[in-house]
């Protein structure tokens, strides 16, 4: 697609963002039809142009180029992107793709859109960040217009999405870390639970797994458990129910469980896995994922 240099002038005119918006969708539905990577850098470092507010025109980064790569699951973009320019395909996107500037709007799309194998090369990318500022990258609240200010671990638990929750949970992400509202990932299966959501068998799963990341409850809803006591255990079965509301233990099996998560650190997810002194069916994790 040929290119104007006008467009480089400070007197922008409205044919001068008719044809970067005509540019900013060509450049979507190369993506979309899964073209050859080649080909789409070619556009990206080239041809293609987005419009920003405030009339300035700028080129696609390699951090929005991979947020297409995700929606539309364009698993050799997205590796390409990593891979080439690693921590750089993570750094926050234009306002125009990211009103609040979140600071983590890969990993909130990759768990939004189910995709597994890009979440993993993210995470995978991330666990070069130093301890602390990996921590912070994997806790950070999404938009609060798109997400509801929730964290990556969040939405998972939302959407019931169990690979994403494991890998997330195995990568570090804090089942203690709050959202705008104050509230944890488990105050948000809780509630998906009691709404009987139409995922309701993967929301179970998702709340197994998580609990095996959570030697100390920390959830606002215990309140809300003991005052309609009745309910709860109707919906989670007594034994849950006891040991969230602290009248019981965890079973043996549970506190076994979270002693073999604590020796694997991120840094050794999931390789540490197969590490694991106990039989491959009594391992806490199961993670699927294609490497």
């Amino acid at each position: 697609m040929p290119w104007n240099d006008k467009l480089l002038n400070s007197n922008l005119d409205y044919q001068s963002q008719k044809q970067c918006k005509t540019s900013s969708f060509a450049f979507y539905q190369a993506v979309r039809d899964l073209l050859p990577v080649w080909l789409l850098e070619d556009m990206r470092t080239t041809e293609v142009f987005h419009w920003e507010e405030g009339g300035k025109v700028s080129s696609y980064s390699p951090s929005e180029a991979l947020l297409y790569a995700l929606v539309h699951d364009h698993q050799p973009y997205a590796y390409y992107l990593l891979n080439k320019y690693s921590k750089k395909a993570l750094d926050m996107p234009s306002k125009s793709f990211c009103c609040c500037q979140s600071s983590a709007p890969h990993l909130a799309m990759a768990v939004r859109y189910n995709r597994i194998n890009s979440l993993e090369r993210i995470l995978k990318t991330v666990k070069e960040l130093a301890e602390n500022e990996r921590s912070l990258y994997v806790n950070s609240r999404g938009c609060i217009h798109t997400e509801g200010g929730q964290t990556p671990l969040h939405l998972a638990c939302e959407l019931g999405r169990l690979e994403c929750l494991t890998l997330l949970l195995g990568y570090g992400a804090s089942p203690s870390s709050t959202d705008c509202n104050g509230q944890t990932p488990l105050d948000t299966l809780l509630q998906q639970i009691c709404q009987n959501s139409s995922h309701l068998c993967s929301i179970r799963l998702c709340l197994d797994k998580l609990l095996l990341f959570m030697p100390d409850l920390q959830f606002k809803m215990r309140s809300e458990l003991l005052n309609n006591s009745g309910l709860w255990q109707n919906l989670l079965g007594e034994n849950t129910f006891q040991w969230l509301v602290g009248f019981c233990p965890p079973t043996l099996y549970v506190m076994s469980m979270q002693v073999l998560i604590k020796a694997i650190s991120p840094e050794q997810f999931p390789e540490g896995l197969a590490n694991l002194p106990v039989p491959h069916f009594l391992k806490p994790l199961n993670v699927s994922v294609n490497m």
